[in-house]
Order: structure tokens, then sequence, then C-alpha cells
């Protein structure tokens, strides 16, 4: 336990919860307390023992039974199981950071809504194709409120997409349209997940269409340059490869997202976005709760 830095403990040991904790271990605001998952032969565990890292086969039991031990919970196991997890995680009154789909809690876009957020004991990261389009999307409801119609199409190699990832892709459709429509109010939306098997792996890319008239294109460019040199604060990988273009009745732009290669490949964009967005979040609430710890 470190009283300098605030005690988390990670739920899930496939390539998200592992990257999480290596972002961890480089924080100076966090401490992983616990790496907690299933399997203690998996390449996860296998990494947090040789880091010295507490780690447990007992998954949600041993949260449960020791909250003592942490502060915060990251959630990086599927969208399903976080249903079940959330209602143990209230009955404790710990604030959990949901790496899934599940939509249980507030909808959180570090760029765009963090410091309300922090006020909830459940936060949701959306999607890696949420955080790399919505804070877009966001930039063009600031300057445009009444959109008809937003499209995402994200294209990530395929060997990004691990099994967590594949069995929550009706839940990643369904939350990041969810997602686009409540931070730009556009009317509809639609989300496209291309998984591309070349070799070698393609970095994450992200192309969004809208459908507005007569766009003023200087504010858009204005606004959604805001925003990127924000993202880039904590997703230095991120980067507007296309900017906005008028075509038609479409405003198009692509951002691309190569990742920090901390336990990912660098092509994992799409993965190392919402672990860096999780990371965010988790290092703004550990500096208000260190803080009211001083102040006692």
């Amino acid at each position: 336990m470190k009283k300098n830095k605030l005690n988390i403990a990670i739920l899930g040991t496939g390539n998200i919860g592992t990257d999480l904790l290596i972002k961890v271990i480089k924080s100076e605001f966090l401490h992983c307390s616990l790496f907690v998952g299933r399997n203690l032969q998996s390449k996860g565990m296998s990494k947090a023992i040789n880091l010295g890292i507490t780690v447990s086969d007992r998954s949600i039991d041993i949260l449960e039974d020791n909250p003592e031990l942490y502060d915060l919970v990251f959630d990086a196991t599927s969208a399903s199981q976080h249903l079940k997890h959330a209602v143990i995680f209230q009955k404790l009154g710990k604030m959990v950071i949901d790496l899934t789909p599940a939509r249980v809690g507030i909808l959180c876009v570090p760029s765009v809504n963090l410091a309300e957020c922090l006020e909830e004991n459940n936060i949701n990261t959306i999607t890696c194709g949420g955080q790399a389009s919505i804070p877009l999307a966001y930039a063009l409801g600031l300057v445009h409120p009444n959109i008809e119609y937003i499209e995402v199409v994200s294209a990530i190699a395929s060997k990004s997409a691990g099994p967590g990832t594949r069995v929550n892709l009706d839940e990643y459709i369904e939350t990041t349209e969810k997602g686009i429509q409540l931070f730009s109010k556009c009317k509809k939306s639609k989300v496209i997940l291309i998984l591309n098997p070349a070799d070698p792996c393609i970095d994450m890319q992200t192309t969004i269409q809208a459908t507005i008239q007569n766009p003023d294109m200087s504010a858009i460019n204005a606004e959604v340059n805001k925003m990127v040199s924000k993202i880039q604060k904590f997703v230095p990988g991120y980067n507007l490869i296309v900017p906005p273009t008028f075509e038609g009745n479409r405003v198009i732009m692509t951002v691309r997202v190569k990742g920090l290669g901390d336990y990912l490949p660098s092509y994992a964009g799409n993965l190392d976005i919402i672990n860096c967005a999780a990371i965010t979040i988790a290092e703004e609430y550990s500096k208000s709760v260190l803080l009211t710890r001083k102040l006692k």
C-alpha cells in the first residue's frame, strides 16, 4: 500500500488490463495493489508476477472480500460481466472505471466532460472508437448544434482485437452510437468497425462524416484543432491526418491513433486510447482524494 498514491485494483488480465498495469506503474499518482483475473498461467498474470505485483485468480470475489485493499478499480472484463460487477462495487461504495461498453455509469470523454464525471462512482470510458471520434463530433456540435447525421468508420488491426473486444462487438456499436448522439446532439448516428488483417498491422484510423448544410468551416477547423490539442496531452499518438473537409453536404475528417507501446504494440492505438482515457480519469480522481487525505 502506498500512502502518497491512490491504491487501485485491475479486474481483467487480458491485453487491456495488462497494458493498464504498465501505465499504472509509470504513474506518479496510482499504485496497483491487486491484479485480478481467473488464470494464474495467463500472459498478463505472468507479467504482473514478474513485476512483483500482488495477483489473485479469485476474480471479483477477492475484491468483494477485501475492499480495504483498494480505493478504485478498473474493470477490464466484458460488458456482460460488468453488469454484475457494478452492483457489487456500488454496495462497497467503490469508484469504478469501466473499460467495457456496458454503459452502466456516466459516459466519459476526458477532453470534454472529465470534471463532472469525477462526481460519479461508476464511469464508463465508452469504446475505443468512441474515444477517437466523440471529441470531434462534440466539436462539430458546438458549431452546428442540429446535425442531421454522423457516421463513424474505424479501421483497426485485426491482431489488436482480442477475445474480449470481439465478444463485445454488438455493445461496441450501440454504445458508440449512443455516445456520439449524446455529446454532439446529432439526430442520428451510425458506427462501423473494420478489423483489418493486413500485415504489417495498420494503426487505428477513424473517419467522421457529418451531414451539415452550409457548414462554417472556419469555426469547425478552429474547434477541431483545439480538441485535437486537448487529446494529445494524454494520447500523444492522436493525429488529425485529414482536416475537416466539405464535400457535397458532408464534413469529413480522419484521425490516426498510434499507441504508446507500453505493453501492447504501437499499432494497437485502439486499445491504447481507451486506456489513456482511463488513466487520465483515475489520476484526476486520485489528486482530489490525496488532497482530501492531506487536509485531514
